[in-house]
């Protein structure tokens, strides 16, 4: 390892500056730095209404999927996929390192009330208090992706209440049925 103190005008020192250096086998030498950070951050965020009203109507929910992800492209996170029916909206989102995703979700939740309360005129839409959140690898974003897209013919046949039961046991939260 190299190190050497770089000296300011006026005389100060900024203390060492390090680098390393490694022979290879070429009989070059090269120096190594630290790399960049490299994150794949995804997460399948699912919460529904306030007590579970069948408010988002086929004529404005669009209109809120798409304010949904904009919220997320405001806050610097990646919106993959947003869609839902009446009663509860699934995210494919991506987030940064910096991001909190309850941060991340209050904003959301807060921000996307209001744009209902101002734009559609339902003053008593609400978001239920929590949320799933759940982590997706690279190789399953596409099938995700394809579920959101998909939430009418699910919910044909199964409740928000399954569903969302199924997502739990399958990435193995724990929970308590009293609470959903």
């Amino acid at each position: 390892m190299c190190c050497e103190a770089r000296t300011l005008a006026g005389g100060a020192t900024t203390g060492l500056s390090c680098k390393q250096i490694i022979e290879p086998r070429e009989g070059r030498s090269r120096s190594i730095r630290m790399s960049s950070t490299h994150l794949s951050l995804h997460y399948h965020i699912v919460f529904g209404t306030k007590n579970h009203e069948p408010l988002i109507q086929p004529s404005w929910g669009g209109k809120l999927h798409a304010y949904l992800g904009g919220i997320i492209r405001t806050a610097n996170g990646i919106a993959e996929s947003v869609g839902g029916v009446s009663d509860h909206v699934h995210l494919l989102i991506g987030l940064r390192a910096t991001h909190r995703l309850a941060d991340v979700l209050r904003e959301l939740k807060a921000v996307s009330s209001g744009w209902v309360h101002h734009e559609i005129g339902i003053r008593e839409f609400a978001w239920q208090e929590g949320y799933g959140a759940f982590t997706v690898s690279a190789s399953q974003r596409e099938a995700v992706r394809h579920y959101i897209e998909q939430q009418a013919e699910h919910h044909r046949t199964r409740t928000f209440r399954e569903e969302y039961l199924e997502l739990l046991r399958r990435s193995g939260v724990e929970f308590d049925e009293r609470y959903l």
